[in-house]
């Protein structure tokens, strides 16, 4: 019998702290959720080591560090309402929960969704609403939001997920370039936003997220 609470101490000790992640409320965070819970359970055995792990429908858990350092970077406070954009079976939502007021996640593949409603309940995570449809359309209706994590990679990010966003909020994403990626944080400011590169990281690519092809003559 695998002791998550230790393993999950020395992930954080190790994956998280190192990468320079210092602010109390994240660190508390990925303490507190029981990251294995959130993943089935012929996937739990590796909850805590490094690497995304990869879930139905082409969806990942980010990895503790690329987590802990888009967190950072976004500074989640207390009375923010969070959208969480690929959530899989709620690991993500659940720590964002622990940062915010309230979290909407959404979550396209049925499975994955309404497992992660049920995860979320067990866990006795209160403020998280999973709503299950296309990443890409986020959910203007729970909307405007001062923060949109997207848990996964993109080549670009739909316009209407930046009407979603509150004048001052962030988005945090994993844009991708073939095989190359980094971790940007874009702020709205007056209606536009402005990006900025916060470190490298790879994930795939989410559905709804990829560039139209161009055509060439």
């Amino acid at each position: 019998m695998q002791d998550f609470a230790a393993l999950r101490t020395v992930m954080v000790d190790t994956q998280v702290r190192t990468q320079d992640v210092t602010k109390f409320n994240i660190i508390e965070a990925m303490l507190s959720v029981a990251r294995e819970a959130y993943l089935p359970e012929a996937q739990r055995a590796v909850a805590y080591v490094g690497g995304d792990v990869t879930l139905d429908g082409g969806r990942v858990v980010l990895e503790p560090r690329n987590q802990g350092k888009m967190l950072d970077a976004l500074d989640v406070q207390p009375d923010e309402m969070v959208l969480d954009l690929g959530c899989g079976l709620g690991y993500s939502a659940a720590v964002l929960a622990h940062l915010s007021e309230a979290v909407v996640a959404v979550e396209e593949v049925e499975s994955l969704a309404s497992e992660a409603q049920g995860i979320l309940g067990e866990q006795g995570v209160d403020n998280v609403a999973v709503i299950e449809g296309a990443l890409a359309e986020g959910s203007a209706k729970h909307g405007p939001y001062d923060v949109i994590v997207i848990e996964g990679g993109v080549e670009t990010i739909p316009a209407a997920l930046i009407d979603q966003l509150k004048d001052g909020g962030r988005i945090a994403a994993i844009f991708m370039d073939g095989a190359l990626g980094e971790c940007r944080i874009g702020h709205k400011l007056d209606g536009k936003m402005n990006w900025r590169m916060a470190f490298n990281a790879t994930a795939p690519v989410l559905p709804g997220f990829t560039k139209a092809s161009g055509f060439v003559l």
